[in-house]
């Protein structure tokens, strides 16, 4: 929102929320019956219906840049700009599609009073070469000079400042402007379309071609990386007065007062507005190089639909925890053919950059779905892939890779022991955050609490939970007589004490893990709190319980660049498995965390309290699900 929102800044179907498409759906409708019903084929107008399509292109089109810029951002090569984008901005920007609306309402209006756009033929050059010239005259000058009286105070603070509050921008940052702007732009670039209309040289193929390109440049110069190679401007020289660069629009965003230009800088250069630093800050983007983290921690996709909440698929997804949308069924053929895709790929791909402190961090994802780690005949290929990845870290220094989700899963590989007995040279860290995990569960359990129901799959995680509890003298209720035994045999006699097998389930204190069955959840006393201890937390059986959320904190303020959820937990929440690999970085552990191996968990615990991780709470696990 502008620092003094003027008038028309709001879009007049605001108020329908994610109801907003359905002010297309008459003309949808009205396009497709009229095409289909006519019975004259003479009279069929392919125009009319064909804009649906378009716009569909158009969305398709924003989405793929948003992709590639995310996931070239992330990788920090050729990146122009280091600033931070945090959630704040994505919520902002997350109406980038009301423009599309907006132009396919007025391109359905069009067509519809205007005769003159019927029928019109695929192709026409001489209306390609008018739009083309109209372009690069009259629209790109008029653009030029409103752009500059967008900068004047009383129109900069009630409506060009929404843009501007966005540096570090994003593709969809283009086209984030109040409603009124868009009514100012909209009018420009109809300027090319309605002469060609009226001078009959109109054509389908124009139009396309001029609402793609100004999509594509739009999307191109706010992409915060690189990507327009020297060889271009050395072959063509006054190529650089009309066309700008991803990094020459990037100023006009950090430095507000130059670079106003459109597309085509050369009113830059007539006016003297040009940047001075222009060609500087674009020959230093294109010779940076990918960043080399610190710290690493190696995730994987959940469900086939987790691509869609990945932070390279969409924006307003990822920005929120994970949940399931009946909508995305609609979109079962992309998903499809994005699951044929992970198969095939081969490689780990770089998903998320933050910084912490003077901490390089990343997050890559393995291309499989949490199903493929239960296949006994994948084992050996993400084993493969998880291996590959740590001795590409260990080759190219980073210091510490954390292991997330089921990339420590001990049938998978003991809890990453397997990749330490293989390569017993290894420099970087490989950790998986078990300690960590045990401290925030134990220090998630109610003060006061005397006993605990454990249940779920016995893994390293619950063994140290109950070895703990028992230790500190808090029973620890076993419901199963073998887990019971099991667990029993790895404890101290003194400890054993406080281990208790009951068919009863008086506790409203419930560890979980992966197994809990619904039926299970059922016996459970009304008001029971149940608080997971695995890496996926337990399908929800019950209303009148508490579901806390899987072992997370809450990240400090100096973690940066946090602009996406980890899964289903709420904004700027972390699990204790991806914490883990941070405080082994600043903390200088020089030793693995896999295996059998467990730290002190009181020590752990600590030394996240003192990097600013602070506990989870009930009431911000309840906010983040309203």
């Amino acid at each position: 929102m502008a620092s003094k929102p003027g008038i028309l800044t709001e879009w007049p179907w605001t108020f329908l929320g994610n109801f907003k498409y359905l002010v297309l759906a008459p003309f949808v409708v009205h396009s497709t019956y009229t095409y289909l019903m006519s019975k004259d084929e003479t009279q069929r107008d392919i125009v009319y219906p064909i804009i649906f399509p378009l716009l569909l292109s158009r969305v398709i089109h924003n989405q793929i840049w948003i992709s590639i810029s995310r996931y070239r951002t992330a990788k920090g090569n050729n990146r122009i700009v280091d600033k931070s984008i945090e959630f704040d901005q994505i919520d902002r920007e997350s109406n980038w599609d009301d423009q599309i609306i907006f132009n396919g309402l007025l391109y359905y209006i069009g067509y519809l009073l205007l005769e003159q756009s019927h029928h019109m033929p695929l192709w026409r050059t001489d209306g390609i070469i008018i739009i083309a010239l109209l372009h690069a005259g009259p629209v790109e000058f008029l653009y030029y000079w409103l752009h500059r009286a967008l900068h004047h105070h009383f129109l900069y603070s009630r409506y060009h400042s929404h843009h501007h509050s966005s540096i570090a921008t994003e593709p969809i940052t283009s086209v984030i402007h109040p409603f009124a702007e868009h009514i100012s732009y909209f009018t420009l670039f109809s300027i090319p379309l309605f002469t060609t209309v009226f001078t009959g040289t109109a054509s389908i193929a124009s139009f396309g071609a001029y609402v793609t390109y100004i999509d594509f440049m739009n999307n191109m110069g706010h992409c915060n990386f690189e990507l327009i190679p020297k060889w271009m401007f050395s072959i063509f020289p006054p190529l650089k007065y009309i066309m700008y660069t991803p990094s020459y629009h990037s100023l006009h965003h950090t430095q507000f007062r130059t670079n106003y230009s459109l597309f085509m800088p050369m009113y830059d250069y007539i006016y003297d507005t040009l940047d001075k630093s222009s060609d500087t800050l674009y020959e230093k983007s294109l010779e940076r190089e990918a960043e080399v983290p610190d710290v690493v921690h190696l995730t994987h996709l959940t469900t086939p639909e987790s691509i869609y909440h990945l932070r390279l698929g969409f924006a307003s997804m990822a920005s929120n925890p994970h949940t399931s949308k009946w909508y995305l069924w609609l979109m079962w053929p992309v998903t499809l053919w994005s699951i044929v895709i992970t198969w095939i790929y081969g490689r780990t791909f770089v998903v998320e950059r933050n910084m912490f402190k003077n901490i390089k961090l990343q997050t890559w994802a393995i291309p499989k779905y949490r199903v493929q780690y239960f296949m006994k005949w994948q084992r050996e290929t993400i084993n493969n892939f998880i291996e590959e990845t740590i001795m590409e870290a260990d080759q190219i220094g980073i210091k510490v890779l954390s292991l997330g989700l089921l990339n420590q899963d001990e049938k998978l590989n003991n809890n990453g022991e397997l990749y330490i007995r293989r390569h017993p040279q290894l420099k970087v860290k490989v950790v998986d955050g078990s300690s960590l995990a045990v401290a925030v569960v134990i220090n998630s359990i109610p003060k006061g609490t005397s006993q605990v129901v454990l249940r779920g799959r016995l893994s390293k995680v619950a063994y140290s939970i109950a070895l703990a509890l028992c230790k500190g003298g808090i029973k620890v209720v076993m419901l199963d007589e073998e887990e019971y035994k099991r667990l029993n045999a790895k404890l101290t006699p003194e400890a054993a004490t406080n281990l208790v097998l009951s068919k009863s389930h008086v506790s409203k204190t419930w560890l979980v893990g992966d197994g809990l069955s619904e039926e299970e959840q059922l016996k459970a006393p009304k008001g029971t709190l149940f608080i997971p201890f695995s890496q996926f937390p337990p399908r929800k059986a019950r209303k009148d319980c508490f579901y806390f959320t899987t072992p997370a904190m809450v990240t400090p303020k100096h973690l940066e660049n946090v602009d996406s959820c980890e899964n289903w937990l709420p904004r700027r929440v972390m699990s204790a498995w991806r914490i883990a690999g941070i405080l082994h970085a600043l903390e200088d552990w020089n030793e693995h965390e896999c295996g059998n191996m467990m730290f002190d968990i009181d020590k752990v615990w600590k030394a996240s309290l003192d990097h600013g991780f602070h506990p989870l709470t009930m009431a911000t696990v309840t906010e983040s699900k309203n």
